[in-house]
């Protein structure tokens, strides 16, 4: 089995995965649903989205736990099965993995709490690092490699989920990722370089973006990280483009081609992960493997 030193002390850049949701959504899972209840429910159709960006050339896989914290889950009431879903989760993950011969990482995700931590909200820090503290247990204990803190606005946030992940273990690498959707800026204001520089004396692995406007949004930071931080592990997860309502459902419009661009671009400027966000399929992972061949990790 492949560890995280193996995949990042080679040369090559490393393809990650693309959207979970968008893909799930394609395989009738239904607004207002948990998708992490599928991890139970239909386990099946979870691997095969993982089987597909495997196919497709990805090296990390990010599990089916975006929202498979307390508070996100008691919104469907599902709150006390936390720990179920998420290690479900990992599970789903990891066999998909072994079985396309253990050569991908398992990266449990975490995503935000979607509450604002006080004196600006009322979240309790202790609590929110109790909280990440359950997910990222149930995420190892179902076999997770790396741990990635993804979507976050809130570097205070992005530390309390760090300090849960070291409450499950001292070593696991872990990978951060803020999304900078407001002017260059998190929305709670957080500037590229200073959470690179929060965050690699934080102690993570790799830092970067993922989500937000588009690939230019996340060309954009991966530069500024790279100036002010040229020695971290950088990764860019970009969406598929800019949404549109379409039949009351999101529809991204950057096809393969123009994310395979982007791939090469984020590479150029520094990034060491590459990968996609909402609206993007197995399709674009290919394109963007295609993209990359010639400097991917063996």
């Amino acid at each position: 089995m492949i560890t995280w030193q193996d995949l990042i002390g080679g040369p090559g850049l490393i393809l990650a995965d693309g959207a979970m949701g968008t893909m799930l959504f394609e395989a009738g899972l239904q607004f207002g649903e948990s998708p992490e209840r599928w991890n139970v429910e239909h386990p099946e159709r979870v691997q095969a989205v993982h089987q597909a960006y495997l196919q497709a050339g990805s090296r990390i896989l990010l599990t089916n736990t975006f929202g498979g914290n307390r508070w996100r889950l008691s919104l469907h009431g599902l709150e006390g099965r936390a720990r179920e879903f998420v290690e479900a989760g990992a599970r789903n993950t990891r066999a998909a993995v072994e079985a396309a011969g253990g050569r991908a990482l398992v990266a449990g995700d975490i995503g935000p709490s979607g509450s604002l931590l006080a004196p600006l909200g009322e979240l309790d820090e202790a609590e929110a690092v109790a909280g990440f503290a359950q997910q990222a247990e149930a995420l190892l204990e179902g076999g997770a490699d790396v741990i990635w803190i993804e979507t976050m606005s809130d570097l205070g946030e992005v530390t309390a989920a760090m300090r849960g992940v070291r409450q499950a273990s001292a070593d696991v690498p872990i990978l951060t990722t803020l999304t900078f959707d407001t002017h260059g800026h998190t929305m709670m204001g957080v500037s590229p370089q200073k959470a690179v520089k929060a965050l690699a004396e934080s102690g993570a692995a790799a830092i970067g973006g993922n989500c937000g406007n588009g690939p230019d949004e996340i060309l954009s930071v991966i530069e500024k990280m790279r100036a002010a931080s040229p020695q971290t592990v950088l990764i860019a997860k970009a969406n598929a483009g800019l949404p549109t309502l379409v039949d009351g459902r999101a529809v991204y419009a950057a096809s393969p081609e123009s994310m395979a661009e982007y791939a090469r671009a984020a590479a150029d400027r520094g990034a060491k992960i590459v990968g996609a966000c909402c609206g993007s399929t197995p399709a674009h992972l290919r394109a963007m493997a295609e993209a990359l061949q010639d400097r991917s990790a063996a």
